[in-house]
């Protein structure tokens, strides 16, 4: 029996440390870290010293926000005469085309790709077609402010071959607390990341390339985030532009951002799985244990959590531990409280903050783990849909 006790509260000791460090130690060691790095602020350049720019807006069936990101894109802080604006239609079916037609007198360009090929298949395809130095991708229903292009290329220093933008949801009636602390928290992260070294992650409403830099991707890899991971792979560094800021509203409920969320899941397991090689601290050094934090573990913390409720549990019963058997009650009260959040939901009730945040937690751990599962099982998901962007 003790010996059972022994690997019992060794799983238990080892899956809550991983998963502790996974959401805190991981961000507060970068920001430990930062406090010893010496970065320069970048500064705004003249308009006359900008560098040309292609905006590319990925676009499926957006019609409804089509027009307004165009508007968007045309008011931008930018010489007209440094910026091409190039809308890419993977084989939309409503009228997205034909609004973006009637912006061509204004200099907006439609690419239409035939054949529903994804977004990353379309983004390889426009970039031989455009001839910005750099490139900036974002999405059809993300609004920029009036500078973000202009700050995205001030992070263009020596070394930078790409930057990443900030993304931040607009508040909507159905907006609630969980969402907006998962945001705000992986904002965070992606800003100490960069401060020490090459941010991971990057995202499709607002990032930036060098035309030169630029890597073509397979079709199933997921682009704002193997992108970064293929510049890095090359010796570039990717910079975090926390002042170049794209809005866009939520998905709208838990369950349109599940959905998301899984389709994420399931194609970032695919991309890290084409860039191992990253992975290699010896030729990485500090960016390996930051991809490796900050992906592969983090994506893996749901079944660390049901190894530490399972090892929890069975100390219970073995020991009558009191500390196990409040560790097991955390737990269930953490799965009740967000199987209400999730009823409430359903019923379209207000959800509480206590509730949701929960209830969100939850959503969030199980996207993971399907995605996980998609990948293990060859499933990837290439398309996607308006809804669940």
């Amino acid at each position: 029996m003790p010996s059972i006790s022994t690997a019992l509260v060794t799983a238990f000791a080892v899956s809550s440390f991983l998963v502790l460090y996974a959401y805190f130690l991981y961000p507060a060691g970068l920001w430990v870290v930062s406090r010893f790095v010496s970065r320069s602020t970048p500064t705004l350049a003249a308009a006359d010293e900008l560098p040309t720019v292609s905006l590319i807006i990925a676009a499926y069936n957006e019609e409804g926000v089509i027009a307004d990101k165009i508007e968007n894109s045309l008011g931008l802080d930018y010489p007209e005469d440094r910026l091409d604006i190039v809308v890419f239609s993977d084989a939309s079916s409503d009228r997205t085309d034909e609004i973006v037609r009637s912006y061509a007198d204004e200099g907006v360009e439609l690419e239409r790709i035939e054949g529903r090929v994804g977004k990353t298949e379309c983004q390889n395809r426009v970039v031989d077609r455009v001839d910005g130095e750099i490139l900036v991708f974002s999405d059809a229903n993300c609004m920029y402010d009036d500078d973000a292009i202009r700050r995205l290329v001030a992070r263009f220093g020596e070394g930078v071959d790409c930057v990443v933008g900030e993304l931040r949801h607009t508040r909507t009636d159905d907006d609630v607390e969980g969402e907006s602390l998962y945001w705000r928290y992986t904002r965070l992260v992606k800003r100490l990341e960069s401060n020490v070294g090459s941010v991971v992650k990057g995202n499709g409403a607002i990032y930036a390339v060098r035309r030169e830099a630029y890597v073509p991707l397979p079709a199933d890899a997921m682009s704002d985030f193997a992108e970064p991971l293929a510049v890095r792979e090359r010796g570039g560094r990717v910079e975090y532009a926390h002042d170049a800021v794209a809005r866009e509203r939520t998905a709208g409920s838990v369950e349109a951002e599940r959905a998301r969320k899984t389709r994420i899941a399931t194609r970032s397991w695919h991309t890290v799985a084409q860039h191992l090689g990253l992975l290699n601290p010896l030729q990485y050094g500090r960016y390996s244990l930051q991809l490796f934090s900050d992906t592969v573990l983090w994506w893996t913390t749901p079944l660390l959590f049901v190894a530490a409720f399972a090892s929890a549990t069975a100390l219970w019963f073995l020991t009558g531990s009191t500390f196990f058997g409040l560790v097991v009650a955390g737990f269930v009260a953490l799965v009740l409280a967000g199987s209400v959040g999730h009823v409430l939901n359903r019923r379209g009730s207000s959800v509480p903050s206590l509730l949701h945040v929960p209830h969100y937690f939850l959503v969030g751990n199980y996207s993971l783990a399907v995605g996980a599962w998609n990948f293990l099982r060859g499933h990837n998901i290439v398309t996607w849909n308006t809804m669940n962007e």
